[in-house]
């Protein structure tokens, strides 16, 4: 980048570093902390704009033309737009990460589908597996780790704003298990329901395969040393994010040079098996998620799926932590099960940052859940955010509502 650039991207470094010291984030820091060992401080908020980003901050908002400093700048933005602009509970670190570059050869099939004629619209599924001997041409993936790209990445980040944030090296700290979401993409999401009473052997086999190359690529990720702790502002799949002090785990060895996954959280879904039974939804995927995620600290399930009718096999998944309550669950069936045993990940409905904004229809809908939940651990994150249909005040309005509803709770 030329020192033009340099200077915009040094300049919004230190606009984040400023922000990173307020009071405030330290107070938030310790309320996540408190959250999710299931002390009841107040409903936490998170917002994640993902596809109205576009609309919010846009490309044409960026100085920079080099690649490398519009990507600093647009994550400096964006970090800068959360504190100008909503009132959640995010909490603005003084750092930059540098993720450590991690391949993967892929499972021996590419994933086909049926493009949208709109870019951001919806895609078909396009099947690669058609019949049982398909399954015959799947690979277990191999994991390669890129060392040479990584230092070139960390020395860059050092060099260029290292004297005014944190640049930490940081390696696989995400671990999220979508075996079904995998296994619809090459065979089909109809095919898939339709398996599960004209060939449950077929299925069966896919998830027993899918399941040994993930418990495969857990034990490369630890022999090539790429596990990060994620007790920090790492977003936690099924909802919040992992700030917690009861990870990693001390008192069992930990070493901090070697990072295992009973240190860190991780998480599961299957959000396509949302029209199935209760234990169907058992029988087909969660036997294997469950195998998967009992070695790790701590656990979330669920994503966009009603998860309210099969909360008792949920239950039983080792070291859960966080549930996934989805914008059509029933809250209030959910708020009976969870209590305060478990965190109550609730998802409020996008759709009310779309037509016409009505702040009292909001007010309404978050009270209820409130309302619900007072005797639960409940956290708001506000997704499936993929427009605002270009009024980025809405996400403020929303954030507003919710910031003052969550102070009376």
């Amino acid at each position: 980048m030329n020192q033009k650039e340099r200077a915009i991207v040094r300049d919004l470094a230190e606009r984040v570093a400023e922000v990173a010291s307020l009071p405030i984030m330290a107070e938030r820091r310790a309320m996540w902390k408190r959250h999710n060992r299931l002390e009841r401080v107040r409903p936490m908020i998170l917002v994640f704009p993902e596809g109205a980003w576009r609309e919010l901050l846009p490309q044409s908002a960026l100085q920079c033309e080099d690649p490398i400093a519009r990507a600093m700048e647009w994550t400096f933005r964006s970090r800068l737009y959360y504190h100008d602009h909503f009132y959640d509970d995010t909490v603005i670190e003084k750092e930059w990460v540098v993720n450590k570059v991690v391949t993967s050869t892929g499972w021996g099939l590419d994933l086909r589908e049926v493009p949208s004629h709109d870019p951001t619209g919806a895609w078909g599924f396009d099947p690669v597996i058609n019949t049982p001997d398909d399954l015959n041409k799947l690979r277990f993936p191999e994991i390669r780790y890129d060392e040479e790209t990584t230092r070139r990445n960390d020395e860059t980040a050092q060099e260029v704003f290292g004297d005014i944030l944190d640049v930490k090296l940081k390696g696989i700290s995400h671990v999220s298990f979508h075996l079904m979401n995998l296994y619809t993409r090459l065979r089909g999401l109809e095919q898939v329901l339709y398996d599960m009473y004209e060939n449950s052997s077929m299925l069966h086999e896919a998830m027993a395969f899918l399941e040994e190359g993930h418990r495969r690529i857990i034990e490369q990720y630890q022999r090539l040393n790429l596990l990060s702790l994620n007790n920090d502002s790492t977003y936690h799949s099924s909802g919040g994010v992992g700030y917690t002090d009861e990870l990693p785990h001390r008192e069992d060895g930990f070493d901090p040079d070697h990072v295992r996954p009973c240190d860190i959280w991780a998480s599961a879904e299957a959000q396509e098996m949302d029209p199935v039974s209760p234990e169907m939804h058992e029988e087909f995927i969660l036997q294997y998620e469950k195998r998967l995620l009992e070695p790790f600290g701590l656990n979330g399930y669920g994503c966009c799926d009603d998860l309210s009718r099969k909360m008792d096999y949920v239950f039983r998944i080792p070291h859960i932590r966080r549930i996934s309550i989805a914008p059509w669950a029933d809250v209030d069936v959910s708020a009976e099960r969870l209590q305060g045993n478990y965190i109550f990940s609730w998802k409020p409905k996008p759709f009310h940052l779309v037509g016409t904004f009505d702040a009292q229809k909001v007010r309404d809908y978050i009270t209820h859940t409130l309302d619900v939940t007072r005797g639960c651990v409940i956290e708001m994150i506000l997704k499936d955010t993929h427009t605002c249909e270009h009024h980025p005040e809405r996400f403020t309005q929303w954030t507003a509502i919710a910031r003052k509803l969550v102070e009376q709770y």
